[in-house]
């Protein structure tokens, strides 16, 4: 278990710890009537044990706790899948999590996308896709299989045109001058961008470089529908289902949008960018 996951139980522990004070029992108590051994209790509340689903509900019922059992139980799934590591998801090379990625996007209906940095893959350009996938490939040091991986993402953007899907998407400024692949590509990814926008099922937002921040920029997040936010690092993804997190992130996404501008801004600000790369020839 990576350390950040081993943490989050430790927390998940001390929570567990407080609920039973608050109902008033001592952890030999509570053993005592959910018929386990005191050391059980001791192990869970310091996270140096998993607790089960239907140990969660013994526990919750006998501390007078129970309205928070589905908050909890969502905790702890969220423990045990939040961190999957870049390198044991990308074994196989890029394609394997372009291909899960494609059953998540088959489920979803809203989605909040923020990325400050670089365009969201769903908005990319087949060659950008490719410089991407070659960065992550040798950084990981992982089977070069770009082309499946780029066909795979491409695959994504049927879902801009598909059923009743809303897309919103939030970009920092700096992502329309991140380089990737060079001055040609960048200028077809900034063409792709102004192509897009038009989309009704597609709302683009761009913080500008000179924009007064509402929240730190934080690392890209993707949240989908109200269920799942995935959280991209240098060395994990985080997948965060935890009710009160959600809350967090949707509550961070909104004070993201307050920053950014839309419409004829947007298109202002990749004409400026799309005027500079035209400068790099």
């Amino acid at each position: 278990m990576s350390h950040q996951a081993q943490q989050a139980r430790e927390a998940f522990g001390a929570r567990l710890r407080e609920l039973r004070k608050d109902g008033g029992l001592t952890g030999r108590a509570l053993a005592n009537s959910a018929g386990w051994h005191l050391s059980k209790v001791s192990r869970i509340e310091h996270g140096k044990q998993n607790i089960s689903e239907d140990d969660l509900r013994t526990w919750c019922r006998i501390v007078g706790a129970e309205e928070q059992v589905p908050d909890l139980i969502a905790t702890i799934r969220n423990i045990e899948a939040m961190w999957m590591e870049w390198r044991r998801m990308f074994t196989a090379g890029a394609k394997s999590p372009q291909k899960r990625s494609l059953s998540l996007y088959e489920k979803t209906s809203a989605f909040r996308i923020y990325h400050p940095t670089v365009v969201w893959g769903t908005l990319q350009t087949a060659d950008y896709a490719a410089a991407t996938f070659r960065q992550v490939i040798e950084f990981l040091q992982i089977p070069d299989d770009t082309d499946e991986a780029v066909s795979l993402r491409m695959q994504r953007q049927q879902y801009l045109y598909q059923g009743d899907r809303r897309f919103s998407v939030i970009l920092g400024e700096q992502a329309l001058y991140t380089n990737y692949g060079g001055p040609d590509v960048m200028r077809g990814q900034l063409d792709r961008l102004l192509a897009v926008m038009s989309l009704p099922r597609l709302s683009l937002g761009i913080i500008p470089r000179r924009a007064e921040q509402k929240i730190w920029p934080g690392n890209p997040f993707s949240l989908f529908d109200d269920r799942l936010v995935v959280v991209e690092t240098y060395s994990a993804e985080l997948t965060v289902t935890q009710p009160r997190e959600l809350a967090l992130y949707k509550r961070a996404f909104s004070m993201l949008q307050e920053s950014a501008v839309y419409g004829q801004e947007v298109r202002a600000l990749i004409a400026m960018a799309l005027d500079e790369w035209g400068r790099e020839d």
